[in-house]
């Protein structure tokens, strides 16, 4: 929201409850999308008045930026998010079960850092009742104009052997509305979760949801959406290997890199020191070098050939840049939009925008990876 979000609102969420804050404010955004007059004002503050698109997943993306999973785990704000202009709106994450998560307080701010903590463990309503409010959604407003991607994740009580079968389910009830799915088996917040991200456990996981993806293609005479994975800025360079290999080899048409991190930064304050403690998996500013560093390795692993989301870190266009030049073809934010607020959608595209010019690049698809061309 720019200079008005940085004076009035941000220092007023600084002695909020984290969890509460966000809350408040997908509430706001939603009750101003509710209606033509408010919904708006919205588009002429916040939507982004330049198109830089790109084509990925067989669509055309008006410009790379979407919002990242967890912002919007219930689908309530969609109106909302395309009001400010991102290209895509990612829901969830979503389990196949009803959970409330882990216990409050479960999500902490480091401002100076410009960071998150946060411990959620998946909680959501369910695939039923969010399939349920997607098909509200729809019938009251139609599908968004913009992709809709949901985030898919394992439930707590449902065994790592039982995981292919809970991903699948919970697939197979969002399939009608959503045009891309992400299999999350990063999340440092549910137990033993991660391990899933290894050899066969993936695999059956992609393969579960791959035969959901086919059986609903075939008996709607349409196409197979596109399935991602996405991973953990923790893993070893052998780890990643591995994991991309085997994405790969199962047809997963692309990745998200990267989820939360539980390693910590150094701490400027006594009050961060405390927030880092916590357990939980940490974005915003520090994980930004990291992922970006995981962006560049798949981009060499795969030879620039496979789709690369680029997300951790990302509050303004030189961030984006930087994932940009690593290799990745669209971008997410989680902590930017809670350190920057509505109007990050607008500064970052604007900013891609002029980099494209100061760069020399007739399209956003060119600069993909540049920094590779300029190391090699």
């Amino acid at each position: 929201m720019g200079i008005g979000y940085r004076v009035f609102v941000r220092p007023t969420l600084r002695v909020q409850d984290s969890e509460k804050a966000h809350g408040r404010a997908l509430l706001i955004l939603r009750a101003f999308s509710s209606n033509p007059l408010t919904r708006g004002v919205l588009s002429l503050l916040y939507r982004p008045r330049k198109n830089i698109p790109i084509h990925c997943f067989g669509q055309t993306y008006q410009h790379p930026f979407g919002n990242a999973a967890g912002l919007d785990k219930r689908a309530e704000a969609l109106r909302g998010w395309e009001a400010i202009g991102v290209s895509f709106i990612e829901i969830g994450g979503v389990t196949e079960h009803e959970q409330d998560g882990n216990p409050k307080p479960r999500m902490f701010r480091a401002t100076p850092s410009r960071s998150l903590v946060n411990r959620m463990g998946f909680n959501n309503p369910g695939s039923q009742k969010v399939a349920q409010q997607l098909q509200q959604h729809f019938a009251k407003f139609g599908s968004p104009s913009v992709p809709l991607w949901a985030n898919l994740g394992k439930s707590k009580i449902t065994s790592l052997e039982d995981a292919p079968n809970d991903y699948a389910q919970t697939m197979d009830r969002l399939w009608d509305f959503c045009d891309v799915f992400v299999i999350n088996v990063s999340s440092p917040n549910t137990p033993n979760l991660r391990e899933l991200q290894h050899d066969t456990a993936l695999e059956s996981i992609i393969d579960s949801c791959t035969l959901v993806n086919q059986k609903n293609a075939e008996s709607t005479q349409s196409k197979i959406k596109p399935l991602l994975v996405k991973i953990s800025p923790d893993l070893s360079d052998e780890q990643l290997v591995a994991i991309v290999k085997t994405a790969r080899d199962a047809g997963c048409d692309g990745i998200i890199a990267t989820n939360t991190t539980t390693e910590r930064p150094v701490s400027s304050s006594t009050t961060e020191e405390q927030i880092f403690a916590q357990t939980g998996g940490l974005s915003g500013s520090p994980l930004a070098n990291r992922s970006t560093d995981i962006v560049h390795q798949i981009y060499s692993l795969t030879n620039g050939e496979w789709p690369i989301i680029g997300v951790g870190g990302i509050l303004s266009a030189e961030d984006a840049w930087a994932k940009i030049g690593a290799g990745a073809c669209l971008l997410q934010a989680y902590s930017g939009f809670v350190f920057e607020g509505a109007g990050l959608t607008k500064s970052i595209v604007h900013g891609l925008d002029k980099k494209l010019k100061e760069h020399g690049y007739s399209t956003l698809q060119e600069a993909v990876g540049f920094s590779h061309r300029i190391t090699a």
